[in-house]
């Protein structure tokens, strides 16, 4: 995580500007700001778009608490990396997991027409098999082999 102490301490400055609000909602200046800035970090793009477009003010100070102890925040504390043969198997099963979903998308027939064959699947991402726990799908996408898309769906990175 980016934690600059400037960045934190503007944040700081503008969230106690929105509390001085009756309603968070109305100080669309501040929120503008607060985006901007987050924006020049490294939280994941969709959850500042989500909490600034809901002018969340407690999804916001966890946000602004997970710049000033990126550590702390990224993982519990007595979390173990996953092992490297659980690594590779949990990437098997995704590989086949993606496989059969792509072949099922692919297989359905046009509405139009009994006869023809199912188009190209055009699928981007999917949900992982939830033999895994979370912790594995997390520590593969820290290594490059996938990339979190967003609302529990992986995609697969061209490695």
């Amino acid at each position: 995580m980016a934690s600059d102490p400037t960045t934190v301490t503007k944040l700081n400055e503008l969230m106690a500007a929105i509390r001085g609000y009756d309603d968070p909602r109305r100080a669309a200046g501040e929120w503008k700001q607060v985006y901007k800035l987050l924006q020049k970090t490294d939280l994941p793009t969709d959850r500042v778009a989500h909490v600034v477009g809901m002018r969340d003010l407690a999804r916001l100070t966890e946000l602004i608490d997970r710049l000033r102890a990126p550590a702390a925040a990224s993982a519990p504390p007595h979390a173990e990396a996953p092992s490297r043969e659980n690594c590779r198997r949990a990437m098997r099963a995704f590989r086949k997991r993606l496989a059969l979903t792509r072949l099922d998308e692919e297989s359905r027939i046009d509405s139009h027409s009994p006869l023809t064959k199912g188009d190209d699947s055009h699928m981007v991402a999917i949900v992982p098999p939830t033999d895994w726990p979370e912790s594995v799908w997390r520590e593969l996408v820290r290594q490059g082999k996938l990339r979190y898309v967003g609302d529990g769906f992986y995609q697969q990175t061209n490695q």
